[in-house]
């Protein structure tokens, strides 16, 4: 487990410990009504369930076993304490609560919410005899189902959230070890081609001048300047490599984005070969093809992602990136404002459309190189900012 998971699941537990504010109102009956009987019970179960929450916090995992027994434990705790404390309804809903965090299935979540409302609803039935001291009333049934539907259904939204960010997050991961891998490997190709040759030239002729220096000082003398000027070469060559790791810029970004899309399960086609462009203009395009390819795999669920860069006849340089995905409202967060003023900055235009999947369109007013253009590219094109997300 990478420090970044283990520091985001510490987190994860840290704020799921709020959650217990809602136990509040377990003592609500012991405190309108007071009487020893109602507080032993209400207490009793109170340490019972901390017991069960303390369990099912530090069972992270999604899929154990354990949560799904934890899980059980406090529904049926709610059953056994909603006949005499109606605050025991909580219960129902932490145990809604937890299901979609636990089990993937949406279809299968809901169905257990289902079967949940008619446990409660039959347990109404079943102690709806009132001036007993075992009672429920039916408004408390009710109240309970709604608040199982709601806060229920509210967790399946923010779970497949959650799943969506740890599945770009791993992607990136994996993306990132196979792109450091991969470079490692053509540095040492490189490494290689560039310098292997060029020092054994080096090597032979230094060694040769040191046997002639005193048969041939001239020819020695020949041989060392041979030296100094493979030298030179060499200096050339590895400068240029370097210069050719530095320059990826946007063709690097299009392969990370379709490496990205693939591991999300995206296809992506790409109608147009990558432009020509400045080191800001570059940088712009880039970061924007980062955060909407972040946001296709986090909210839009799409099967298909398309590219397409072209230049319209007055001189400006577009970006149409288009999805099939399902959002049918786009909220302009602090991604899409940070795209939005970056392609502004250097006078260009943004428009976002949603028809049904989502289409970005960034238009940039054509500038030409120039050598500082050329000369910051080599270091600003190599895009190293954090992911922004909506």
């Amino acid at each position: 487990m990478s420090t970044t998971d283990t520091t985001s699941k510490r987190h994860t537990r840290n704020w799921a410990w709020l959650w217990l504010a809602y136990v509040g109102f377990l003592f609500i009956d012991p405190i309108l009504e007071p009487s020893p009987r109602l507080w032993f019970g209400t207490l009793a179960v109170f340490a019972a369930f901390l017991a069960l929450f303390t369990g099912y916090v530090r069972s992270t995992d999604e899929g154990r076993p354990t949560r799904y027994w934890m899980i059980a434990a406090t529904f049926a705790l709610g059953l056994i304490t909603f006949p005499w404390n109606g605050g025991g309804s909580t219960f129902f809903v932490y145990a809604a609560a937890f299901l979609p965090f636990s089990i993937e299935s949406k279809r299968r979540v809901l169905s257990l919410f289902f079967l949940e409302a008619l446990f409660i609803a039959a347990e109404g039935a079943l102690f709806n005899t009132p001036h007993r001291p075992l009672y429920i009333g039916w408004p408390n049934v009710f109240i309970a189902i709604f608040l199982v539907f709601l806060i229920g259904g509210g967790n399946i939204l923010f779970a497949e959230q959650k799943r969506a960010d740890c599945k770009l997050r791993l992607a990136q991961e994996e993306n990132a070890a196979l792109a450091a891998v991969a470079e490692r490997e053509r540095i040492a190709r490189d490494l290689h081609d560039v310098l292997g040759h060029t020092l054994s030239v080096i090597v032979l002729k230094a060694e040769l001048a040191g046997r002639l220096l005193e048969r041939d000082p001239q020819r020695a003398a020949q041989e060392m300047a041979d030296v100094e000027r493979t030298a030179r070469t060499a200096l050339s060559e590895v400068r240029e490599a370097i210069g050719g790791y530095r320059s990826q810029g946007l063709t690097a970004e299009m392969e990370r984005t379709r490496k990205t899309l693939q591991s999300a399960g995206v296809a992506l086609s790409c109608e147009s070969p990558v432009p020509q462009l400045n080191a800001s203009e570059e940088t712009v395009l880039c970061l924007t093809v980062r955060e909407a390819v972040t946001n296709i795999v986090r909210h839009a669920k799409a099967t298909q992602c398309r590219i397409r860069f072209a230049r319209s006849e007055d001189g400006y340089h577009s970006l149409l990136i288009t999805d099939d995905g399902n959002q049918p409202r786009i909220r302009e967060g602090n991604g899409l404002r940070g795209m939005r003023e970056r392609v502004q900055s250097l006078g260009g235009r943004l428009s976002i459309t949603t028809s049904p999947g989502v289409t970005i369109l960034i238009e940039l007013p054509h500038t030409p190189n120039t050598q500082s253009d050329l000369t910051s590219s080599t270091h600003s094109s190599e895009i190293k900012a954090p992911f922004v997300t909506t």
